[in-house]
C-alpha cells in the first residue's frame, strides 16, 4: 500500500513530534485532538502544538516550511478527514478504555484499507483490539516511536494474530525509506524491547548509585562513555527523558510482567526521586532535575543534586581511577577495578546484560533485534550481546555465579554471540546454534566490506576501498574525521588509482560525523613557529587536491552525514554530486577561528550563487549571498536547509535512512558514470572594490548594532576582499585559480594576526568560538 497522507490523533509532545516527522518525509498530515471545554478556538490543542513545533529545540521540523504540510483540527469537527488518509496514528493517553473508544470512532470513517496504529508501549495489542471487527484488526498494529521522533531512529513494530502481512510490510517499508527508521519487530510483551531493557538499566543504575553512595556526577562518568552508553550518563539521560515518566512506565510494566521477572526486584521509587517529583523537579522540561543550571552575575553554573540530602551543589567533573583503567585496559579492566566506581559498573552492567539475555525468545526471536533496539532507541554504541562478546561468555558466566546470580540459558552454551563465517555474519540462537544476521537489500555500511577485505590503498588517516561494481569508496578515519595532510596525500593518490581502475568514486565513512573540518592542532603549531611557508603549502595542497577531485575523469559523489564543517564542507562542494543523509549539518565555519575558507570554499560558493537562476540579477547579489553565508558561519540544520543555502544543488539527493546512504551513493555514482565527462573550467566576473564597499557597509551597520566584534571586522574585511574579486573590475574575467589565489593570500594574512591565534587556541581548548 502506498502511503501519501496520514493523520495523528493526540497533539501532545509525542503526537506532535510524529506529525512533524511525517511532514519531514513529505506527507500531508492531519493533527487532531479533543475540543477543550470553554475554548473559543476548538482546535486550540493542535494549533498550540503546531506553534510549539516551530519553536522546539532541537527542531522537530527539518525545515520550517514543512509546517505547512500539517493541518490542525479536532475530533468532533474534523473526524471525517480520516477518510482521506492512508495511515492513522493514535498517540493519546495510555488508557486502554479511551483508546478503544477512539478506535470505534475511527472505524466509522476510515478507508477499508487504511492502516491504524497505536504509539503505545505499555498496553498489549490484543487488549486494544479485542472488541474491534476483523477488518480493523487486519489493518492494525503498534508503531512505537522514540522521543524525539525526528532524531531517535528506533521504530518498534508489533503485529497481532490477525494483522495482514501487507499491513506490516507497508509500514516497515515506509518507516525505513521515508522516515529513516531502524525497524525492529517485537513480540507483544510489556515495554517491547527498548523500554523493557532500557528502563531496567536506568532503574538499576539509580538504585546502585544510591546504595554505593556515588554522586550523580560519578555515576554518570562511569555509566556513560567508558562503556559506550550515552555521554549524558543515566541521571543526565533521565533528566532528558523526564523523571516523572519513569514511575508511570514502571507501574505499567510491573502490573503486566510475571512475578518471577527480575524487574520486580528494582521496581520501587527511591525517596530522593519521590521528593524531587513532589517539588516538580522533573528534568530538563522543568529546568531542574538531577542537574540544573544557575545564572549568577552573568555566569552559568551547572549544579547537581545530592542523592542523600536532596540539596544541590556545584557539579564537578570527577576523576575516577576505574575510568582511567577502562580507557587503557578495556571494559574488563573497568569492571574489575577495585573502587566504588568499578563495583557500580559491574553491578549495573552484569545485571543488565544477564536480564537482556534472559529475555531472548520472550521479546523477540533473535539477539540482533535486541542489539539494534538498544543502539537505535537508547543510543548505546554497542548492544547488550555485543557487550557480552567484549567480556566473553565464560568470564560473564563465572562472575555471575560468583555473585550468586543464575546466568541466562544463552550465556551457558559455548561460543560468542556473533561470529563471521566467510562473508556471512551469524548470530547465536537460544539453542546454541547460529543463524544468519539478515539485512534488507540496500542496507550497507562500510564496516560490512572492511571486515572481510583489504583496502586498495591506505595510510594512518584514510583508506580506499573497492565496494563493488566498479565503484571505489574513500574513507577518512581520524578523530572526528578531521582532515590532515595524510588524508590529502591519499586522496590525491586515490584520484589517480580510481581513474585507472574504477568507474566512479564515493567519499563516505561510517562515522557519526562526516568531518569536523581541518585538523587545527597542526595549523596552530605552524603558526606559533611562524612557519608561514608551511601554512601556505597546506593551503595550496588542499586547493590542488580538491580541484583535482572536481575535474577528475570519473564522477565523484560525496555521501555526508552528521557534521561536514569547514574543510569537510569544502570537500563535498568540489564533488560532482552529493547524496546527503537527511541529518546533515554542513557549513563553512572558518570565521569562528579567525580564518576564511581556504580550500576553495569561497570559490565554490561564489560559483553556486552566480549560476543560481533564482537569485536577483547583477554582479553584486552572488557576492552578498556568499558573504552572508560564510561571514556568520551558517550551518544547515538538516539536508533540506543545506539545499536552501546552496551547499546542495538541484541534482543532489537526500537519503532518510542512514543505513542506506552508502548504497544510495553507489547507485548515484554508477548512474553518473554512464557517458561521464568532467565539468568544463569556467570563469567569473566580480565587481571588485565597488562590491567590497557594499559588503563593508553591511558590516559597519551590524557593528553599530553591537552584533560584530572588532576582530569579526578584521576577518570580514579579508572575506569581502576575496568574494568581491580583489582589485579586479567587471571587465575582467577571473579563473578559478585567480579566486584560489585570493583565498590563499587572505588566509595567510589572517594566520599572522594575534586575534586568529587567540581564536584557534580557544576553540582547541574549549570547543567553543571566541568572540574577540
Amino acid at each position: 500500500m502506498t502511503i501519501n497522507k496520514a493523520a495523528v490523533i493526540g497533539a501532545g509532545v509525542m503526537g506532535a513530534g510524529i506529525a512533524a516527522h511525517l511532514a519531514n518525509a513529505g506527507l500531508q498530515v492531519f493533527l487532531l485532538d479533543i475540543v477543550p471545554k470553554d475554548s473559543n478556538n476548538r482546535n486550540i490543542i493542535a494549533d498550540t502544538a503546531l506553534q510549539k513545533l516551530l519553536k522546539s529545540r532541537p527542531p522537530s521540523l527539518m525545515h520550517r516550511r514543512n509546517a505547512k504540510q500539517i493541518t490542525t483540527g479536532n475530533l468532533e469537527d474534523n473526524l471525517s478527514c480520516l477518510a482521506q488518509v492512508d495511515w492513522i496514528i493514535e498517540a493519546i493517553v495510555e488508557k486502554a478504555d479511551i483508546k478503544k473508544s477512539l478506535y470505534q470512532q475511527i472505524e466509522t470513517v476510515r478507508k477499508t484499507d487504511a492502516i491504524v496504529s497505536s504509539n503505545t508501549s505499555t498496553i498489549p495489542l490484543a487488549e486494544l483490539t479485542d472488541a474491534m471487527p476483523e477488518t480493523f484488526r487486519q489493518h492494525f498494529l503498534i508503531t512505537h516511536f522514540f522521543n524525539p521522533p525526528r532524531y531517535m531512529r528506533l521504530l518498534e513494530i508489533v503485529s497481532g494474530e490477525d494483522t495482514l502481512p501487507e499491513t506490516v510490510s507497508s509500514i516497515e517499508d515506509f518507516g525505513d525509506r521515508r522516515l529513516g527508521k531502524g525497524i525492529v519487530e517485537c513480540k507483544d510483551t510489556p515495554g517491547f524491547i527498548g523500554n523493557r531493557i532500557g528502563i531496567y538499566w536506568l532503574q538499576c543504575a539509580v538504585l546502585e548509585a544510591i546504595e554505593l553512595g556515588l554522586s550523580v556526577e560519578q555515576a554518570d562518568a562511569v555509566m556513560g562513555g567508558p562503556i559506550g552508553f550515552p555521554k549524558t550518563g543515566v541521571f543526565g539521560l533521565l533528566d532528558l527523558i523526564g523523571i516523572d515518566l519513569m514511575p508511570h512506565i514502571m507501574s505499567s510494566m510491573g502490573a503486566l510482567l510475571p512475578q518471577n521477572d527480575d524487574f520486580h526486584r528494582i521496581n520501587h521509587v527511591p525517596d530522593v526521586i519521590a521528593t524531587m517529583l513532589e517539588k516538580g523537579f522533573t528534568g530538563r522540561k522543568a529546568k531542574t532535575g538531577f542537574y540544573r543550571i544557575r545564572h549568577v552575575k552573568g555566569t552559568k553554573t551547572k549544579q547537581a543534586i545530592n542523592l542523600t540530602s536532596g540539596e544541590f551543589h556545584d557539579a564537578v567533573r570527577p576523576k575516577l581511577d576505574c575510568v582511567t583503567a577502562g580507557k587503557s585496559g578495556g571494559l574488563i579492566a573497568l569492571l574489575e577495578f577495585e573502587d566504588t566506581g568499578g563495583q557500580f559498573a559491574w553491578r549495573v552492567l552484569s545485571r543488565t546484560l544477564n536480564y537482556a539475555a534472559h529475555l531472548v525468545s520472550e521479546i523477540t526471536d533473535n539477539i540482533d533485534a535486541v542489539d539494534r533496539a538498544m543502539k537505535l532507541g537508547y543510543n548505546w554504541e554497542f548492544g547488550p550481546f555485543e557487550l557480552i562478546d567484549q567480556l566473553g561468555t565464560e568470564y560473564l558466566n563465572q562472575r555471575l555465579l560468583d555473585d550468586g546470580i543464575k546466568p541466562a540459558t544463552i550465556l551457558r552454551s559455548a561460543g560468542a554471540m556473533y561470529r563471521t563465517t566467510g562473508n556471512s555474519a551469524q548470530q547465536k540462537t537460544l539453542s546454541g546454534q547460529y543463524q544468519p544476521v539478515v539485512k534488507k537489500p540496500g542496507m550497507m555500511r562500510l564496516e560490512d566490506i572492511t571486515e572481510n577485505s583489504r583496502p586498495v590503498a591506505e595510510n594512518a588517516s584514510a583508506s580506499l576501498w573497492d565496494i563493488g561494481d566498479g565503484v571505489a569508496c574513500f574513507e577518512f578515519h581520524t578523530k572526528m574525521n578531521a582532515l590532515d595532510l595524510d588524508i590529502l596525500e591519499l586522496l590525491e593518490q586515490s584520484i589517480s588509482v580510481v581513474q585507472n581502475q574504477f568507474s566512479a568514486l564515493v567519499i563516505y565513512n561510517d562515522g557519526q560525523n562526516f568531518s569536523a573540518g581541518a585538523n587545527l592542532k597542526f595549523l596552530v603549531s605552524a603558526i606559533k613557529q611562524q612557519q608561514w611557508n608551511t601554512v601556505e603549502n597546506i593551503i595550496m595542497r588542499g586547493q590542488y587536491v580538491f580541484k583535482s577531485l572536481k575535474y577528475a575523469t570519473i564522477p565523484v559523489v560525496a555521501a555526508p552525514a552528521g557534521m561536514a564543517l569547514g574543510g569537510g564542507c569544502e570537500i563535498i562542494l568540489h564533488c560532482d554530486a552529493i547524496q546527503a543523509h537527511a541529518e546533515l549539518y554542513t557549513g563553512l565555519v572558518e570565521v569562528g577561528v579567525g580564518l576564511i575558507p581556504g580550500w576553495g570554499g569561497c570559490k565554490e560558493m561564489l560559483y553556486r550563487w552566480h549560476t543560481n537562476k533564482k537569485r536577483p540579477q547583477g554582479p553584486v547579489p552572488p557576492i552578498v549571498q556568499s558573504f552572508e553565508t560564510i561571514s556568520v558561519a551558517a550551518v544547515s540544520g538538516s539536508a533540506a536547509e543545506a539545499q536552501e543555502k546552496l551547499f546542495l544543488r538541484g541534482g543532489d539527493e537526500i537519503t532518510m535512512n542512514r543505513d542506506r546512504l552508502l548504497s544510495d551513493s553507489k547507485v548515484k555514482a554508477l548512474a553518473l558514470s554512464q557517458d561521464y565527462a568532467p565539468p568544463e573550467a569556467t570563469e567569473i566576473k566580480l565587481p571588485g572594490p565597488s562590491g567590497k564597499a557594499t559588503l563593508d557597509m553591511g558590516v559597519d551597520h551590524f557593528q553599530k548594532l553591537g552584533k560584530v566584534t572588532p576582530y569579526d571586522q578584521v576577518v570580514a574585511n579579508q572575506l569581502a576582499y576575496v568574494l568581491s574579486g580583489g582589485d579586479t573590475d567587471l571587465t575582467e574575467a577571473l579563473s578559478e585559480d585567480d579566486v584560489l589565489t585570493l583565498e590563499r593570500d587572505a588566509f595567510i594574512a589572517l594566520v599572522q594576526q594575534d586575534g586568529t591565534l587567540a581564536r584557534l587556541e580557544h576553540m582547541l581548548n574549549t570547543g567553543k568560538p571566541l568572540r574577540n
